[in-house]
């Protein structure tokens, strides 16, 4: 059969280095936040963070996303969903790591259909932490569709113009360059060809990033910040003919290529989620041993062992969810083909896992009171992280849509119901007539 639940006792030594490395040594940098909002914050933050990633790149955990022939350490999805696991408890674990969104995703999308010298160029600096990057996609008036994309790129001459407005470009205001969609096909092109992407220094002449865009996650964030989502406009930015990925071939690429990263980009968030959610189901599970109220604790009342049981069994689907897409993934790579080919598991868990991890939080969150609500525990922080999870890489209504679509492949219209019981009597009649004469019926 093949099926097997265990990790293999050598990479599980690496998971119980991680999982105590984060706990101890990431876990207290979240309580310090507001000291590395300054610029002096942030290079104090760099001076203690730089040597934890030394490190781990001593454990051989750096950067493991990519297979060695990008550039990586080949651990492949589901031994990256076990460390993302782990990570995906605090927001400091993935950059620390060298597996940080936006920089993973567009790491995978260069090396997957960038030019030998793009990889030099861009690639590998990000790889090593000396670059920050921003995928600039979605725009104001396009998100869930992105083939309402207005950014266009005109060649001229020898060089690309780009004009265009987009927003939510995250990391752009502290990143070294931007991985820009634009539209560089004309009316008659189809739209799934008539895009393009461009690598863009930040600095380039004509980008403008007006501001990072406040959340519901950050309501006080400010521009420059890390982790910042950008407004920007492309007012006539002039690049060389070769910034577009993939050179001359990559020309109508830009949805491929977006589909290519977005596929590992949405498990790897799912994996994350994992570990958000067990950390919200630890707190939640003392809490509940610990507080003393109506004559008992919390653990002994029904109502809390239900919020208990519910979130237990939903992250247990969603982790085996998860692992499974992983697992798939894994063997799609090995055969040569596509992640599209998994477009079903990974949008399962895109939009079961960002389910599970609300539901998690919210009832942990509940399980506290007052205490939840405040910022003396993480879970508020949490909890208003969580809401963007059903928004990004594509909505759940999207992927539930793209579910649904390729699940009724399988099916086939049925005038007569295909399990009528009338309709199945009669055929089972004259299957076994000579088993029934003379039977009662």
């Amino acid at each position: 059969m093949g099926w097997d639940f265990e990790t293999e006792p050598e990479f599980q030594k690496k998971l119980d280095w991680m999982e105590t490395f984060v706990r101890e040594e990431i876990f207290p940098l979240e309580t310090l936040a507001e000291h590395w909002r300054s610029d002096a914050g942030r290079a104090q933050f760099k001076s203690i963070t730089d040597p934890m990633k030394e490190e781990v790149k001593k454990k051989g955990l750096w950067a493991a996303h990519l297979p060695p022939d990008m550039g990586g350490l080949g651990f492949g999805q589901v031994k990256l969903g076990l460390m993302h696991e782990i990570l995906g408890q605090t927001p400091y674990g993935p950059s620390i790591f060298g597996n940080n969104a936006p920089d993973s995703g567009n790491a995978e999308l260069i090396a997957v259909g960038g030019t030998e010298q793009q990889k030099k160029d861009w690639m590998e600096p990000l790889l090593a932490g000396k670059y920050r990057s921003c995928f600039s996609m979605t725009e104001p008036g396009a998100g869930a569709d992105p083939t309402l994309l207005t950014t266009n790129a005109m060649l001229d001459g020898d060089e690309w113009v780009i004009n265009g407005h987009k927003w939510f470009s995250s990391n752009a205001s502290v990143s070294d360059f931007l991985l820009v969609m634009a539209r560089t096909g004309d009316a008659d092109t189809s739209a799934y060809k008539a895009f393009s992407m461009f690598i863009v220094p930040t600095k380039t002449k004509g980008v403008n990033i007006l501001r990072d865009v406040p959340t519901m996650g950050e309501p006080d964030h400010k521009t420059g910040e890390p982790g910042g989502h950008a407004e920007i406009i492309y007012d006539n930015v002039r690049v060389p003919f070769d910034a577009i990925v993939g050179g001359k071939d990559g020309i109508g690429q830009g949805f491929a290529l977006a589909q290519k990263r977005l596929g590992p980009g949405r498990i790897h968030h799912a994996m994350r989620w994992l570990g958000q959610s067990r950390r919200a189901f630890d707190i939640m599970c003392e809490r509940s041993l610990s507080r003393y109220t109506h004559g008992s604790i919390l653990a002994e009342k029904q109502m809390i062992q239900d919020y208990i049981a519910e979130s237990y069994a939903e992250r247990q689907a969603a982790r085996l969810l998860t692992l499974q897409a992983a697992w798939k993934m894994d063997q799609l790579h090995a055969a040569g083909k596509h992640y599209s080919d998994a477009r079903v598991e990974i949008g399962v868990i895109k939009f079961w896992g960002a389910k599970v991890l609300y539901n998690v939080i919210d009832r942990a969150i509940q399980v506290h009171g007052s205490l939840g609500y405040t910022t003396d525990l993480p879970l508020e922080s949490m909890y208003r992280h969580a809401r963007a999870a059903r928004i990004y890489d594509g909505p759940d209504e999207v992927h539930k849509v793209t579910v649904a679509r390729q699940v009724l492949k399988d099916y086939r219209p049925h005038e007569v119901p295909s399990e009528h019981v009338p309709t199945r009597r009669r055929a089972a009649i004259e299957k076994f007539a000579e088993y029934l004469e003379g039977v009662d019926g």
